[in-house]
């Protein structure tokens, strides 16, 4: 199996999650998973943001609408984080 894929079965035993947990997140577009072989995987990119959503939900029992909302606003952000420094950067040309 290539590496960057990571078997859902073996991330939820290393984690103590239930698969359901996981089900959940990709019912409700928050993480997709691929199935090969009739195992399901998640990509490795994806790892980071997988392992954000378990502290939110975990840690501070957050449920799956609010961390939904929380990933809308922080896409958000990064997109108009994007847009400054793309304004930034076109002002600069006209500075110098």
């Amino acid at each position: 199996m290539d590496d960057q894929y990571i078997s859902i079965l073996e991330f939820c035993n290393c984690h103590q999650l239930e698969y359901s947990f996981i089900h959940s997140l990709t019912e409700n577009g928050l993480i997709q998973t691929i199935i090969i072989e009739e195992d399901e995987y998640i990509e490795q990119e994806q790892l980071r943001e997988l392992e954000r959503i378990m502290r939110l939900h975990y840690d501070l029992e957050i449920n799956m609408q609010g961390i939904d909302a929380i990933n809308h606003l922080l896409n958000r952000v990064s997109r108009l984080q994007d847009e400054v420094r793309h304004l930034q950067n076109r002002l600069k040309l006209y500075e110098d």
